[in-house]
């Protein structure tokens, strides 16, 4: 056993789900995806049964797409970059499960349906509006301590593991989770996304807004990126309550 480990995997369709394992030879520099390639190359469960290859998603391969989340014993994360070796020794055990992340619909297998959290960076207004223009210069100076902030708040990839990991996310609530509150610190940030600061501010303060935030701080810990989500989620509080005051009191925004 010492040559080899086990993938057991939660797999099948909605309402259908079942347990399935594996058995494959240790090799060096395995990750979770070229596993799953081999398997899907001879789909060979450990009963020496041939089933349906596991269906999962893919696409960079270096933890910038965000398409391969997957729980990795029970940790939201990149299957990517989720390597088989260290996993095996951290744990002490050569079983490592795979399972779709819970908080999104499955679809099959390892594949769920993200595309709520699309939805809600399209609710936050999670871009910026252009006019087309490419003859009017240079735009406004950012300083070098903003560009640092917003660099790393720009590395999300919507992958969800945030989502996943957060308990106020779930099927009783309409909370959007920590990412799309972290991209509206990005895009107000931005000279040029200040002109509808107000607006994302605004779609914070209703159902599912920042206050349904439980302060889990679960979001942070699994972040793929690193991003200081929580830190993000803190910064967009201030900046509602400062938005609410404003708009109770009537008081127009002057941006130097």
């Amino acid at each position: 056993m010492d040559n080899s480990f086990i993938f057991k995997i939660f797999r099948g369709t909605p309402g259908n789900q079942y347990w399935e394992e594996f058995e494959l030879e240790r090799k060096p520099f395995l990750n979770v995806i070229s596993v799953l390639m081999d398997i899907q190359k001879d789909p060979i469960n450990r009963k020496g049964e041939r089933v349906e290859p596991v269906v999962w998603e893919q696409g960079c391969l270096e933890e910038v797409c965000g398409s391969c989340s997957i729980l990795v014993n029970g940790r939201p994360r990149q299957a990517c970059t989720a390597i088989i070796e260290p996993i095996i020794k951290a744990t002490g055990s050569n079983v490592i499960t795979l399972a779709p992340f819970t908080k999104f619909p499955l679809i099959r297998d390892l594949v769920v349906d993200r595309t709520q959290m699309f939805e809600n960076l399209k609710k936050t207004k999670a871009w910026i509006e252009s006019d087309g223009s490419h003859i009017k210069g240079f735009g406004p100076k950012v300083s070098q301590d903003v560009q640092e902030t917003m660099y790393v708040l720009s590395t999300c990839m919507t992958c969800g593991c945030c989502s996943e990991s957060c308990p106020q996310t779930n099927d009783q609530s309409k909370f959007i989770g920590p990412a799309p509150i972290s991209q509206v610190r990005l895009f107000n940030l931005n000279p040029n996304g200040q002109g509808t600061k107000r607006e994302r501010l605004k779609s914070l303060m209703g159902e599912g807004g920042i206050s349904e935030c439980g302060n889990a701080q679960n979001c942070v810990q699994v972040c793929p990126k690193k991003i200081p989500l929580t830190e993000s989620i803190a910064v967009e509080g201030r900046e509602v309550s400062s938005q609410m005051m404003k708009d109770i009191f009537n008081i127009e925004d002057r941006e130097s």
